[in-house]
């Protein structure tokens, strides 16, 4: 099964290759996020004018709505990773899966408690059982679940294998959150931004909106590079590899 895996994935799944390639990209990919955002922040929260229904209040969806976008393209990304892993023993893939649950669970976090902040002025309370809002939080469990799955086993890849099970299992809620508006009576409202279409949002919202969203995957790309760094380290110690790292920072 291997000859389907794409050559450049084959190298880029060397650890010392991967290494290399994550730290060159890091202060690439974080440098992205934080003009993106900076940029992005500006934006919605000081040149965007006021909603006509919400005023002033909707400002919150600047950080909400990237959030809530993330926690869904996180967990996608994991459960490839985990089925990679799974499939094609790839230590890489294992290391991308499992470094990816804390920055997922961060992001799903942050999308419930903005979310919270959102409805209270605009439904009159913190929280209500709604189908986006319980499949977002089955979210944060299956994160929580995933990397507590993960340190159970004092065997970190035996710990991954089981995790990425989970992970893998725990897919079928991405496209169950996505279209929650859309097969139940919610009180969340429906989606405004089509990326490949037309929005119902007007572009003077929109825009800052999109530089947000190309924010938060900017700063999950420099994250994930750095903890996945320090994750092959710690599975790699030893190799030839990783002790002229160790000396060249020596050396320094």
């Amino acid at each position: 099964m291997a000859k389907w895996i794409p050559l450049w994935l084959h190298k880029l799944g060397s650890p010392p290759t991967f290494y290399r390639f994550a730290g060159a990209m890091r202060p690439w990919a974080m440098g992205l996020a934080l003009l993106f955002g900076a940029i992005g922040l500006y934006g919605g929260l000081v040149l965007a004018p006021p909603d006509y229904q919400q005023g002033d209040a909707y400002r919150i969806i600047f950080i909400h709505v990237p959030s809530a976008w993330m926690s869904m393209f996180v967990y996608a990304v994991m459960g490839v990773a985990a089925f990679v892993a799974l499939v094609w023993r790839m230590k890489l893939a294992e290391v991308v899966a499992m470094e990816s649950a804390p920055i997922g669970a961060a992001f799903t976090l942050i999308t419930l408690v903005t979310g919270s902040l959102w409805g209270k002025p605009m439904w009159g309370t913190w929280w209500t059982w709604d189908a986006r809002l319980t499949s977002e939080l089955v979210f944060l469990f299956l994160y929580l679940g995933v990397i507590g799955l993960y340190h159970a086993f004092e065997d970190r890849r035996q710990g991954a294998r089981a995790a990425s099970f989970l992970a893998i299992i725990g897919v079928i809620n991405v496209p169950i959150v996505h279209y929650s508006v859309v097969w139940w009576n919610t009180l969340h409202q429906g989606s405004t931004v089509n990326i490949f279409g037309h929005s119902k949002m007007p572009w003077d919202m929109l825009w800052p909106l999109l530089l947000m969203m190309l924010a938060t995957k900017c700063y999950y790309a420099a994250s994930l590079c750095r903890r996945a760094s320090t994750d092959i380290l710690a599975l790699e110690g030893g190799k030839d590899w990783v002790r002229e790292i160790a000396q060249t920072e020596a050396g320094r």
